[in-house]
Formats: structure tokens, C-alpha cells, sequence
């Protein structure tokens, strides 16, 4: 790990300790397993997406209420949240293959049970909200699991490329899976998605249990459990490691100001450039794109970057100034295509983090560490949400772009400015 402390400014702290590489990179059985891992994950992603969008479909089309939309947001995004903070606990605390393999399993029979419910004739709302917080509440518990366990299976040298790629099928399943969904919903019912979505995770479980993954040691093992001081432990963590502490911040900030107003452009485009509904595909098509070009941009160049800290900030600083080129566009076109850059930028941010984070954070307390930073992606777009979305009906979405932009550049020129910021980034690379 470099410690080059000129790539923000020049600094006299000592750099971290490098957290220890999970597997070498001349270990023949690496790519298998990263292989069959991504290969399980991919198709339990699917599943889980077509769902996602199946039900957001089925709810607005029996309700059109936006109420009952904010409530199955509620149920489906804050347990994780919550759950979170204690899932990346019991990560750092247990098998996290198993961990994984448990949560995906459990959702699995909750949405066996809301298909046999639906199918029996009980289609209530709250059977459906129960759903959403069960398939929540586990996630609360995998998506720490997950994050903390890729070190484990994945060289250190090939943390970033591995992550872009990932990143890369994310992006591609947001592509396929609203017009899977839309095909499975209209020729079947809703009830087929589950299904559906219960056959990718048992396919996901399966291939989960081919993947070998060295077993963690801890520094404390042998120590009586104790949750709650494991949890005290990675709070005091993340206080005393300045430079996750920021990098953690700048996350949670992207997030809340680029994440809502992403959200809101298809109102824009209505409001702006007409109803018709190739331009709202063509705009959810255009930022997923971006999304997907920046994913494959990492996998390819990723491991050739030198201080990836600086691509986080200078990512972030473009991601304001196209956010606020949104804003002040007046060509269809041209907003397509700065949308597309923002999804890029994002991508290029969010994927250099999370390979920064995931080198740096020692390997027994990286469950804590990506517990906190699944709070930080489960809350900060619902808070969004909050401020935002009652605004874009008293204001003009352009205004509200604009303003998201400016704030987002003006973060950045902060943390620039800061003295303790620029010392603690300085430290990573």
C-alpha cells in the first residue's frame, strides 16, 4: 500500500497499516471462486430486482397512491438499516458464507410465503409490507457480509478491478431486469416473480457453497462474545481512523445529493421535454448506462491507478459540476448524455471507496465498518427523498439540480480547504 502523502497535500501522519490480503494473487483457486461468487450473486441479484420493480409496478397500478409507495419504501429500505448496525457485528463475528447463505435462504421462504399467501387469495397490503421488512431485515445482515467477505476471497492487488466488474453487472441487471419484470408481470402475475425470485436464491445459495473462504482469525479469538462491545469497538474505530471517518462522510454526502435528485429527472423530463414515454426510457437507459461504463472503466484501468483517493475527490468535484449542468440544460440530448456522465462519475466514486475501504479497514473489523457504511446507503436515500421530492412540487426540478450540484462542488472545495481532511485522505491511495 503507498503512502504517497502528496496527493492531497503534504502531510507528516503516519500512514495505516495495510489490512491484511485475504488470498495471493499466485493462489490458482482465486478466480474460480471470485468467479462462481459473482456468478451466485448476479443471479440472486436478478431475482431480487425483479422483484423490486415487480412490486413498485403491482402497487401502483392496485393503489395509485403515493402513501402506500412511501410506506413500501419505509418497509423495504429502514430494517436494513437498523440491522445493519448489528450485521456487520455478527460479520466480524461468524462464517460469513454462512451468514449470507442464512440471510438469502430466510428471504427466499419469506417471499415463498407472500406467494402462497397471494395465491391462497390473501392480498392485503400488510401482507406485503411484512415481506418487504423481512427481505429488508436479512439484507441488513448479507450486504456487510458480502462487502467484508470479498477481501477474503479476492488479492489485495485485485481488489478494484474485481469490484468495477461487479459493480459493472449491477449496473447491466438494472438494464435487464425492468424489462424481464415487465415481461414476467404482464403475460403471468406478480406471483410469478416470486417464484422467480425464490429459484434465483436457492441457484445463488447453491454456488455460494462451492466458493472456499479462508477462515478468519481474530486478534481477540478466544475472547467470550460480547455484540454490543464488538459494536462499541467499530464506532471507536471509525472515530479514531480519520481518514475512513472522511471517506465515509464524502460517501454518505454524494449520496444524499446526487442520489434524490437522480431520482427526480424523469419528472423533469416530463415537466420539460414532454410525457412521451421513449424519453423517460431513454433517460432511466442513459444513467444506467453511465453506471455500466463506469463499472468496466474500473475493471479495466482500475489496478493501473495510482491514488484512487484522488479519483474519489476529482469524481465527486464532476459529479457536482454535471449535476448542475442538469439543471441548466435545455437540449433533451445534452441532458441525456450529462446524465450518463453523472452515472459514470458516481461509479468511478462509489467503486474507488469501497476497494480504498476494503484494503485499508483490517479484515475483523471490516463487518462493523461496511455495517455502517449499508446505514449510510439505506438511510441517506429515503432522507433525500424527504427534503427533495416535497420541493420538486413547489420548486422547479432545474432549480433544485442546480442546487444539488453547487452544494455537492462546494463540499468538495471544503474538504479541499480543510488542513485535517486533506492530512487524513492523504493517507490513502
Amino acid at each position: 500500500m503507498h503512502t504517497d502523502e502528496d496527493v492531497l497535500s503534504p502531510g507528516s501522519t503516519p500512514a495505516p497499516a495495510p489490512a491484511a490480503a485475504g488470498v495471493a494473487e499466485d493462489d490458482p483457486r482465486w478466480k474460480r471462486n471470485v468467479a462462481v461468487f459473482l456468478t451466485g450473486q448476479t443471479v440472486s441479484l436478478l431475482g431480487s430486482m425483479l422483484v423490486q420493480f415487480t412490486v413498485m409496478w403491482h402497487l401502483t397500478i392496485l393503489t395509485q397512491s403515493g402513501s402506500v409507495l412511501m410506506l413500501s419504501i419505509v418497509f423495504g429500505m429502514l430494517p436494513q438499516a437498523f440491522v445493519s448496525i448489528f450485521g456487520g457485528v455478527w460479520a466480524d463475528r461468524h462464517d460469513r458464507r454462512l451468514l449470507i447463505i442464512g440471510a438469502d435462504t430466510t428471504i427466499a421462504v419469506a417471499t415463498l410465503a407472500l406467494a402462497l399467501l397471494m395465491l391462497s387469495g390473501v392480498d392485503d397490503l400488510w401482507v406485503i409490507y411484512a415481506a418487504l421488512a423481512v427481505r429488508s431485515t436479512f439484507a441488513g445482515i448479507q450486504t456487510p457480509a458480502v462487502s467484508a467477505m470479498v477481501p477474503q476471497i479476492v488479492p489485495a492487488t485485485q481488489l478494484i478491478r474485481i469490484n468495477g466488474i461487479n459493480q459493472s453487472i449491477q449496473s447491466g441487471m438494472m438494464l435487464l431486469a425492468p424489462a424481464l419484470a415487465a415481461a414476467i408481470y404482464a403475460n403471468f402475475d406478480i406471483v410469478a416473480v416470486f417464484f422467480v425470485d425464490v429459484a434465483t436464491a436457492l441457484v445463488g445459495v447453491g454456488l455460494l457453497l462451492l466458493v472456499r473462504v479462508p477462515r478468519l482469525v481474530r486478534s481477540d479469538a478466544g475472547a467470550p462474545p460480547s455484540y454490543f462491545g464488538d459494536l462499541a469497538a467499530g464506532v471507536r474505530y471509525i472515530r479514531s481512523h480519520s481518514a475512513v471517518r472522511w471517506l465515509m462522510t464524502m460517501f454518505a454526502v454524494t449520496m444524499l445529493l446526487i442520489g434524490a435528485p437522480s431520482y427526480l429527472t424523469p419528472l423533469m423530463v416530463t415537466r420539460t421535454f414532454g410525457e412521451e414515454v421513449w424519453k423517460l426510457t431513454a433517460n432511466e437507459l442513459f444513467w444506467a448506462s453511465g453506471m455500466l461504463a463506469g463499472g468496466l472503466l474500473m475493471a479495466v484501468i482500475g489496478p493501473r491507478i495510482r491514488n484512487r483517493i484522488a479519483l474519489v475527490v476529482g469524481a465527486m468535484l464532476a459529479a457536482g459540476v454535471l449535476t448542475t449542468g442538469l439543471g441548466l440544460s435545455t437540449s433533451l440530448w445534452v441532458f441525456f448524455v450529462l446524465g450518463l456522465g453523472v452515472g459514470t462519475t458516481f461509479t468511478l466514486m462509489s467503486t474507488s471507496a469501497m476497494s480504498i475501504l476494503q484494503e485499508t479497514v483490517e479484515p475483523e473489523m471490516q463487518g462493523r465498518v461496511f455495517g455502517f457504511v449499508g446505514i449510510v446507503m439505506s438511510v441517506s436515500m429515503p432522507l433525500s427523498m424527504v427534503v427533495f421530492g416535497p420541493l420538486a412540487d413547489t420548486y422547479a426540478v432545474e432549480s433544485l439540480l442546480v442546487v444539488a450540484g453547487v452544494l455537492l462542488t462546494a463540499f468538495v472545495a471544503v474538504v479541499l480547504a480543510a488542513p485535517s481532511a486533506r492530512r487524513s485522505l492523504s493517507r490513502l491511495t
